[in-house]
């Protein structure tokens, strides 16, 4: 152990000026058994310090194939192991400038021991939760109603999924997840969490349209307890009302009594999938004709609402429309523009751009004023620049 006048001597043979320096010196001592193999160091913003000092915990989570991520709550981070040339040491207890007095004149010398040391830290850096195999595992078991038989037999759990379960095997927070499965029309039935088969969607959806047909209602106004009374004799009532919130808006009136708004864009968007999803392309002038027909009388039909769902062809003759879900695109940001380019050489900036933004980022490419607006980037060029310009948490 280190005395004051030893620390003293050290500052004169190295020229250095005592008054230059804090009163309070660290002296630092290793254990018999340090190890850098002993702790993983991990920097955390702000956020995820509150985070951690509220008692809340941090998941890590990946499988053996898949690279590992951090979640929270509600936000994921990607994890990346960032090199510095400085050796980091773990002291426990260690006390900075801060701890100390202002006032403080006289010397004063603290041990401390260290517990391990490190010259790398885990970093962390906010992104997109890895949702695509979430849809992926629930369409190993699809739920097609109670008629659908032996698809509900006791052998059918290992292809059913808790939310214990989607945690363990899902990279994202809790927060994300359940966000996704109400976007891709998940419920819960019986603690697993199952994705509709779409024709039984669908049928559920016919049911409810031809109901507020008959009725005369209108469909900002379909009331709830009517139409689980009425439906009730042909499907789950938790079925019908689970139609009625995928496809509306719940609210309640002055009285208390609750009602369903539907959502045109929504029901209209449905009514196209079933239209394209059995057909490689449809005429576009013959699919915008059967389209209108198919949907609820008093529903109008446009092209804008199948934005991230199907693609229009302008340049064929005559012009086609086929189905190109983002979802059903790849995650990673290399993978997908390799899939967008291999699909066609060209792109119309009102084409790409809803395969390409994620929330409400997406990839801006200046076009000159004298040119038309066409994407026709060289891939490897575009493979270079977009890795960072594909996420809004770089």
């Amino acid at each position: 152990m280190r005395t004051i006048e030893e620390v003293q001597a050290t500052l004169q043979i190295a020229k250095l000026k005592e008054e230059d320096f804090h009163p309070t010196v660290h002296c630092l001592s290793f254990g018999e058994h340090v190890s850098s193999g002993d702790y993983c160091l991990m920097e955390l913003d702000e956020t995820l310090c509150k985070h951690i000092e509220a008692g809340k915990s941090l998941t890590i989570r990946g499988d053996k194939e898949e690279h590992a991520v951090l979640c929270s709550e509600d936000k994921t981070y990607d994890l990346k192991i960032a090199d510095t040339s400085n050796l980091l040491l773990f002291i426990p207890g260690c006390e900075t400038p801060d701890h100390f007095p202002r006032d403080q004149s006289a010397p004063n010398l603290v041990h401390a021991q260290v517990w391990g040391f490190s010259n790398n830290y885990w970093e962390l850096r906010r992104q997109h939760p890895r949702l695509k195999k979430l849809k992926k595992l629930l369409m190993e078991k699809p739920y097609a109603g109670l008629l659908a038989g032996v698809e509900e037999g006791s052998d059918g759990n290992t292809l059913r999924y808790t939310m214990e379960d989607l945690l363990d095997r899902i990279q994202a927070s809790e927060k994300e997840i359940l966000s996704q499965l109400q976007d891709i029309h998940a419920c819960e039935i019986d603690g697993y969490w199952r994705i509709l088969d779409f024709d039984y969607e669908m049928k559920l959806l016919g049911h409810v349209t031809q109901l507020v047909d008959s009725e005369s209602w209108s469909f900002s106004k379909v009331p709830r307890s009517v139409s689980l009374q009425e439906l009730g004799p042909l499907e789950p009532k938790e079925m019908i009302e689970h139609c009625l919130n995928c496809y509306g808006r719940r609210y309640t009136d002055e009285d208390r009594e609750v009602y369903f708004a539907l959502d045109e864009d929504k029901v209209c968007q449905a009514m196209a999938q079933m239209l394209l999803q059995n057909a490689v392309k449809f005429n576009l002038a013959e699919f915008l004709e059967v389209w209108q027909q198919s949907v609820p009388e008093g529903m109008t039909t446009r092209l804008d609402q199948l934005r991230s769902v199907a693609l229009v062809d302008r340049s064929s003759r005559p012009e086609t429309i086929s189905l190109l879900r983002v979802e059903d695109l790849p995650e990673d940001t290399l993978e997908r523009f390799s899939c967008l380019f291999s699909m066609r050489e060209k792109w119309t900036e009102e084409d790409i751009v809803p395969y390409i933004q994620l929330g409400s980022s997406c990839i801006h490419v200046a076009l000159a004023s004298d040119t038309p607006a066409i994407l026709s980037v060289p891939l490897t060029i575009i493979m270079h620049l977009t890795r960072r310009l594909f996420s809004p948490y770089l």
